[in-house]
């Protein structure tokens, strides 16, 4: 099984939602794990939209690389552009691939309605899911995808 990492500024909201998708979709090919480079604490409106989609994440913490230990992960996704350049050095040297996801409470922010603004959350757990759920395949098929370069 491979180890998967996903990584984020704050590993509050998409890192987390990936690692859950992960680990409901893909069990038996992936050990998920996400991370930030400066955890925020988990955000309650990607619990709340994850419980929707009847993944319960309210468990998961919100973590650095180095709290997770000494881990040899077969791929890095980073989901942010920030994580992207700031992505630490891996043991084993992963492959490293960047991801970029828009970032829900900033969408949500924009929005006068707080459904609109959970909208924003839904719709991008739902991007997530897609790229989780075409996982290896997706790695390949998003043009967005680059190997890290350090």
């Amino acid at each position: 099984m491979k180890k998967l990492l996903f990584l984020c500024t704050g590993n509050s909201c998409r890192s987390q939602i990936a690692e859950g998708w992960a680990r409901a979709l893909k069990p038996d090919q992936y050990e998920a794990f996400s991370a930030g480079t400066e955890p925020h604490g988990l955000d309650p409106k990607a619990v709340q939209v994850m419980q929707e989609a009847n993944i319960d994440i309210s468990g998961h913490q919100s973590t650095t690389v180095e709290q997770l230990g000494p881990i040899e992960f077969d791929l890095v996704v980073t989901v942010c552009s920030h994580a992207d350049e700031n992505c630490p050095v891996f043991a084993g040297a992963p492959r490293v691939v960047h991801v970029p996801f828009d970032d829900p409470p900033k969408l949500a922010a924009r929005q006068t309605d707080e459904q609109k603004g959970l909208d924003q959350y839904r719709s991008v757990r739902d991007r997530i899911r897609d790229f989780v759920a075409g996982l290896p395949e997706s790695l390949e098929s998003q043009p967005s995808i680059k190997p890290h370069q350090d």
